[in-house]
């Protein structure tokens, strides 16, 4: 009886051949597993590849300023006209304790009304005084006229030993010399003072006068002063060096050394909540709360730096939610701009696979046809497209890449456009070894007897090459191409990495490991980089594992 011997094609026994290789079938799995992961993840993931998610968060955010003022605070009366010389004289006659200063050819009087508080005036005699043994002698000079009340206002001032007195709502200042003493009317042109002024209502101004008499209530702790006709009341803090003052017991204005001011413009500070910052600095206050008019209240917190305060206030903000660690939400968290991970490795994948496939498309063709004419015609063409070849190995791939990679941000480049022309440029680089392994297996085959037989029976050339040669070719090719996907697929993440790839909102492997660009981010979420790194050795893996198996399978003396 005779035995049937079973025999295999040569499709089947590469077939036969390669799944016996376990390496390279864990290496096929692990490509499939990659296709299944990029392809149809990225189908069925509810989020879109930049869909950006967003979280609220509590924070403290810069909201206003406060300085304790050490400046003269410059006030002029109404009508008067100094320049700023006068006033840079003015400053420079209280620093050296002086009662008078000549400015711009005038002279002017210092007054000093109070702690910080100084009077720029003219003064104009009014009478003279001589005092004998409490017996006070006044002469008047000018059109004054003398009552009794200035007689007693002065008594009470020289035995005081003031400077200054009030009468008829009028100053006078006493100059002594001796035994005799002048008296001059002053005409108040200006004031200098530490103290800043708020109102509580936006739109009213006030006016010198009552910004004099307020601060000269302080000064001789008066609970009340006249000024613009109308009488005010006044509620002295001496801690603080502060007032508050009420017309018909309605606050309408402060007054403190505390300089609060609004960091951001277009923010207006009601006199309340600055009283409420001074109280808070004054007690030494870490955080305060207060209540808006409207009824809501607020927390701030108090904060030094550089000599000033800083007032925060507590407010709740949407930001993007970056990375968060993995959760049911997003099962492996999310990244630097609050997008979920998963999504962007399936979405980079697709990209990285692609540009792996399109590359090798390209170089592998550019290689048959090229290494095909110069590996059948030989002669003067296998010189002319050696040299080609020649040139494009020479070519130094990184700086060509940094260069192209700087005109294209240059010129803004579409990033969708930009993914295919990094195809092209890798493709351009990487076609020279494929056309010198066609062109050696050709000059090999074309002595071939099945070569003779094509060009006895008369076949044109270009299907002797594509037809009988190529053809023969095809097994190291393949072999050629799945090792270079690898390859091609390290090449993008290097260059994404570096900044030249893929650019965002586009996602691939090695864009989003270069999202990651401090060593703290690298340290603390591993979670955003890792499983990119890990995707690209497991892909690079599977198709060098693919490479060496079908090489195997395709080599004659393998066992059958």
């Amino acid at each position: 009886m005779e035995k049937e011997t079973k025999v295999l094609s040569p499709s089947m026994l590469v077939i036969k051949r390669f799944t016996r290789n376990r390496l390279a079938v864990i290496g096929a799995v692990i490509i499939v597993a990659m296709f299944i992961f990029s392809f149809l993840g990225g189908v069925i993931s509810p989020y879109g590849e930049t869909e950006v998610f967003r979280t609220t968060e509590i924070t403290y955010k810069d909201y206003a300023g406060v300085k304790h003022n050490e400046d003269y605070i410059y006030t002029q009366k109404e009508g008067a006209n100094l320049s700023a010389l006068v006033k840079a004289d003015m400053i420079l006659a209280i620093n050296k304790g002086d009662d008078s200063f000549t400015s711009g050819g005038k002279s002017y009087n210092l007054i000093k009304l109070g702690e910080d508080f100084y009077e720029v005036a003219e003064l104009t005699e009014v009478a003279e005084v001589i005092s004998i043994k409490g017996i006070v002698s006044v002469t008047q000079k000018g059109d004054t006229n003398i009552t009794d009340e200035f007689t007693a206002a002065f008594t009470e001032a020289d035995a005081a030993g003031n400077t200054t007195f009030r009468v008829n709502e009028k100053t006078y200042y006493i100059s002594k010399d001796g035994r005799k003493s002048t008296v001059s009317e002053t005409n108040a042109l200006a004031t200098a003072s530490k103290l800043l002024f708020n109102t509580f209502a936006e739109d009213t101004k006030l006016s010198f006068e009552f910004k004099t008499q307020a601060e000269l209530a302080m000064v001789t702790e008066q609970t009340s002063f006249v000024a613009d006709k109308k009488t005010y009341q006044v509620e002295l803090n001496k801690e603080n060096n502060s007032a508050v003052f009420k017309a018909d017991e309605k606050e309408y204005a402060s007054a403190s050394r505390f300089n609060v001011r609004a960091i951001n413009n277009g923010v207006f500070l009601t006199v309340p909540f600055k009283k409420a910052v001074e109280e808070a600095i004054a007690s030494e206050q870490k955080k305060f709360d207060y209540t808006e008019e409207d009824g809501t209240t607020e927390t701030y917190e108090v904060t030094q730096k550089n000599g000033e305060y800083i007032i925060k206030n507590k407010k709740e903000v949407q930001v993007n939610a970056t990375y968060q660690a993995p959760s049911k939400a997003h099962w492996m968290g999310t990244d630097g701009n609050g997008m979920d991970m998963l999504t962007r490795l399936m979405y980079g994948g697709r990209i990285s696979l692609m540009i792996g496939f399109i590359v090798v498309i390209f170089e592998i063709i550019l290689g048959v046809i090229v290494g095909g004419l110069s590996g059948y015609f030989g002669g003067w063409v296998d010189s002319i497209c050696m040299r080609i070849v020649d040139i494009f190995n020479c070519i130094p791939s990184m700086p060509l890449y940094i260069i192209l990679g700087a005109i294209m941000d240059f010129l803004k480049i579409d990033p969708s456009v930009r993914i295919y022309l990094l195809c092209v440029i890798l493709a351009v680089l990487s076609w020279p070894q494929v056309a010198r392994m066609v062109r050696g297996q050709i000059l090999s085959l074309r002595e071939q007897e099945f070569m003779i037989a094509t060009e006895a029976t008369g076949i044109r050339t270009s299907r002797r090459i594509f037809k009988h040669l190529i053809p023969n070719v095809i097994p190291q090719l393949i072999v050629i191409a799945t090792m270079g996907l690898g390859n091609v697929i390290l090449q993008e993440a290097a260059l994404s990495f570096l900044g030249l790839g893929v650019k965002f909102p586009y996602a691939s492997w090695g864009n989003i490991i270069n999202a990651v660009n401090d060593i703290y981010i690298m340290t603390k979420y591993l979670f955003v980089w890792v499983p990119a790194g890990i995707l690209i050795l497991l892909t690079v893996l599977g198709f060098n594992f693919v490479g060496d198996g079908l090489r195997d399978a395709f080599d004659p003396k393998m066992k059958r």
